[in-house]
């Protein structure tokens, strides 16, 4: 019985997570051919993007380096899901949330938006 329950918690959860397309990674790669994160002396990130688009995305990457965590936490809230993680003392900042924040608006915004603003919520 041990051994099962050790093989099932040793089971790499990684395969389990959402797949990406080849096309996906390809376009990320390219992207990240294009920017240059450099850290000064205190650690600080300084990025360099061919776009703005570019600069977003080193400086999430960055971000994401600095302190996964705290991004995480904050895209869960965002999607009103923070109760999830920590219980019910979140579960109304959910509901506000989720009241709020209209994701059928927000696609309309994003349709409607120029093209160099779509670029940079891609990045």
């Amino acid at each position: 019985m041990k051994n099962i329950v050790s093989l099932i918690l040793l089971f790499p959860l990684q395969l389990l997570a959402q797949p990406f397309s080849q096309t996906e990674i390809q376009n990320w790669e390219k992207q990240a051919a294009n920017i240059s994160i450099i850290r000064d002396n205190y650690g600080i990130p300084h990025v360099y993007g061919k776009t703005d688009a570019d600069a977003v995305f080193g400086l999430l990457y960055a971000q994401c380096e600095d302190d996964f965590k705290r991004v995480e936490l904050n895209y869960i809230d965002k999607l009103g899901r923070l109760s999830e993680v920590n219980g019910e003392k979140d579960l109304y900042n959910d509901l506000l949330i989720r009241l709020v924040i209209d994701t059928a608006d927000a696609i309309k915004d994003y349709t409607n938006a120029p093209d160099w603003l779509k670029k940079i919520l891609a990045g």
